[in-house]
């Protein structure tokens, strides 16, 4: 339990801290001013989505395990490019999850690891897959917005906005013979992952 809840906060914490980072570089002093760029993990813990529904998911057994940490605050005003800013913000946090996995995972190769560090990569990996589908509030929302063009993007930002969190619920619950679609998509892609790295 020590080790999952380490690794839980260690890669939480990396990844809003990648946004804030970013946010800042481009322009937007929001997360700075909020207080989230820095490496306290207590900046970021949320009571719900850090706390009380990940372990609620354990205790009941569930077969996947996920949660979220306070949302890095950003103000598209402050950004020189709106659209593509948000999506690079948006995209660095899953991105600084998959370079420490991979950096632990060297390591691990050399035998440098050990039990917290084979979590931190499977935590960083799952992590970063899951935040990358494309459905609001998700990272992968911005991230498909900012490449399409501005039409098509903002009529998908207004539909994700409205139904996105349905879609992920819809996503999340196991109402597929006991199997949430969510791992369905997603299982294969963590476990390629994992694979090429351990």
């Amino acid at each position: 339990m020590l080790i999952f809840v380490l690794a839980f906060l260690i890669a939480i914490t990396i990844h809003e801290a990648a946004h804030a980072f970013v946010a800042d570089k481009l322009g937007d002093p929001s997360p700075r001013l909020a207080g989230r760029l820095t490496l306290n993990p207590i900046a970021h813990i949320d009571l719900y989505g850090t706390v009380l529904v990940p372990f609620l998911l354990l205790f009941i057994g569930s077969p996947f395990v996920f949660g979220w940490a306070k949302p890095v605050p950003v103000d598209p005003y402050n950004l020189a490019h709106p659209k593509k800013d948000s999506a690079l913000i948006s995209f660095a946090g899953p991105l600084v999850n998959i370079l420490l996995a991979t950096a632990l995972a060297i390591l691990f190769k050399f035998g440098l690891g050990n039990e917290l560090t084979l979590a931190l990569i499977r935590f960083n990996v799952v992590l970063a897959v899951f935040n990358l589908i494309p459905v609001h509030p998700l990272d992968g929302g911005k991230v498909l917005i900012g490449l399409l063009p501005t039409k098509e993007g903002n009529e998908l930002d207004a539909f994700l906005n409205r139904y996105g969190m349905i879609l992920l619920l819809f996503l999340i619950f196991p109402l597929f013979g006991g199997v949430s679609l969510l791992s369905q998509i997603i299982s294969p892609i963590i476990n390629s992952i994992l694979t090429l790295l351990l």
